[in-house]
């Protein structure tokens, strides 16, 4: 019996026996024993002791499955919700899932172009296939590996939309190759979310990733209605034209990249922030060009993510009057503070040139003993400079390492 669970679940089994596993997991016996492990998970029983519970309930061969399934949902439940206590699904496909509210959002709108039909290529644990059939699609859920259609048929059962659900055995390249008159594998819509991991490794070359590069386009161009993931690094020359790339940030991180096709497509570009329950959108018909850059003012102003992934950062300096400090470093300044969604925003106290003594000594001076260190267009360790600059005083500060019209520049910011 391995001590790590992961081993005997379907991520690092052949197919035969992690679906033996899974259709075990889905019976009587294997719900009681997941059951029984979250409830030892969440009284704080460890492994091994866990493990042994669980031997004596329901065999060796079984207590490992039962304790990663429940380890999975516990990691899933803060996302997912109440959905999460049935969902059968293995580390990998954990991994690739998105947020449900996110696909909820993806089917809405793929929906209102006027499909009905919509082939999931590539269905993974079914998360897309579920909130699609939610959303009022049949949906037809395709993917080469069996141990994929069996999650997927799993979940769609397990929360009540297997009759809008068809698994379908299919190569999806084979599928986009074969697509025509706006239609793949029957449907007059499509989700494609392409592996972009192979051997645990992340491929950020987009013609290795499965499918690869070149199925990617071929679906947006022969299947108008499609919204494809992509890695957020996504090069801007890669996008198809008539096709909106959109950048989704939740709390401050990109979650999703998507490209959404012609007959979807809204836009040239869109960054899309979820913050605190609400939706913040920021859109441009054409590349609005960079933003204008001047000296450092009282303000500093920090960019979402979001809207720097998709080049809209002039779009945000224009609504706050706000210029970059430097024509190729995303920070902006302005006069003002502001409550904008799209910025997190510091008041500068000081502007230094960047040299580690004067800069101790300067907080030193103030009194500050606690720095947090950001840092954009600088080799500094942010971690290894804020050890540096820790010293005996009581305040604290939020030190900037950047560059300022060219110049290495520190700037101190009040905390907020």
């Amino acid at each position: 019996m391995p001590t790590d669970p992961a081993e005997d679940l379907a991520d690092d089994l052949p197919e035969d026996a992690a679906i033996a596993v899974l259709r075990w997991l889905r019976g009587p016996e294997g719900t009681a024993a997941t059951r029984l492990a979250g409830e030892l998970l969440a009284a704080g029983v460890d492994l091994l002791p866990g493990l042994d519970r669980l031997r004596g309930e329901v065999g060796p061969e079984h207590a490992g499955p039962a304790w990663e399934l429940a380890r999975l949902r516990a990691r899933a439940r803060p996302v997912f919700g109440a959905d999460a206590d049935v969902l059968l699904l293995t580390a990998g496909t954990l991994e690739q899932a998105g947020r449900p509210e996110l696909a909820s959002r993806r089917a809405a709108r793929l929906l209102s172009a006027g499909s009905s039909t919509v082939a999931d290529l590539g269905c993974a644990a079914g998360t897309d296939t579920i909130a699609l059939a939610r959303a009022g699609a049949s949906v037809v859920a395709v993917d080469r590996d069996p141990v994929a259609r069996e999650l997927t048929a799993a979940n769609a059962e397990a929360l009540g939309v297997a009759d809008r659900v068809r698994v379908v055995a299919a190569d999806v390249v084979d599928l986009v190759a074969a697509a025509g008159d706006g239609r793949v594998a029957g449907c007059a819509a499509a989700v494609l979310d392409p592996a972009r991991r192979a051997g645990g490794r992340r491929q950020l070359d987009p013609d290795r990733w499965s499918p690869p590069w070149s199925t990617v386009a071929a679906l947006l161009d022969r299947v108008p209605a499609t919204v494809v993931k992509v890695a957020p690094g996504l090069d801007h020359d890669r996008v198809p034209a008539g096709v909106e790339a959109e950048w989704v940030s939740v709390a401050g991180s990109i979650v999703e990249a998507l490209l959404w096709g012609p007959a979807v497509s809204e836009t040239w570009r869109r960054a899309t922030l979820v913050r605190d329950g609400a939706v913040h959108e920021l859109t441009a018909g054409e590349d609005p060009g960079p933003a204008p850059w001047g000296p450092v003012r009282q303000w500093l102003h920090e960019p979402d993510p979001a809207a720097i992934r998709s080049g809209l950062v002039a779009s945000v300096a224009a609504r706050l009057g706000a210029t970059l400090v430097d024509p190729t470093i995303a920070y902006l300044t302005s006069d003002a503070r502001t409550d904008d969604p799209w910025v997190r925003s510091y008041r500068i106290a000081d502007v230094l040139p960047f040299n580690l003594k004067r800069l101790r000594a300067h907080l030193r001076a103030r009194g500050i003993g606690r720095v947090v260190v950001k840092k954009r267009g600088s080799p500094v360790e942010p971690e290894t400079l804020a050890r540096q600059l820790r010293g005996p005083g009581s305040e604290w500060a939020v030190v900037v390492v950047t560059r300022a019209a060219g110049t290495p520049t520190v700037l101190v910011c009040d905390p907020q």
